[in-house]
């Protein structure tokens, strides 16, 4: 399944901060989980797309990023029913 979590600023990031969080999606990466990701160019606050099994497990992935373990950024959790050319764009 695909999910996806949407991130609101809650306080100042900081260098530290944003190396850890990239590191974090660099492994979302190296393990086919992520997706695409990144910041809203008309929003405070990003989004983060990926694979996961559940529901549960998206909430364990979406909750070690270090933007949120650390409450720089708050989230919202969403599930992703992906239409594309592999099920007509969603009508199969």
């Amino acid at each position: 399944m695909t999910y996806l979590y949407i991130m609101q600023d809650q306080k100042q990031l900081n260098e530290a901060i944003i190396l850890e969080h990239v590191q974090y999606l660099k492994q979302l990466r190296k393990d086919e989980r992520l997706v695409v990701c990144g910041p809203f160019t008309d929003h405070p606050g990003g989004i983060v797309v990926f694979h996961a099994t559940s529901k549960e497990e998206a909430l364990v992935i979406a909750k070690q990023d270090p933007f949120i373990r650390d409450r720089y950024k708050s989230f919202d959790l969403y599930t992703l029913d992906v239409a594309d050319e592999h099920n007509d764009f969603g009508l199969r």
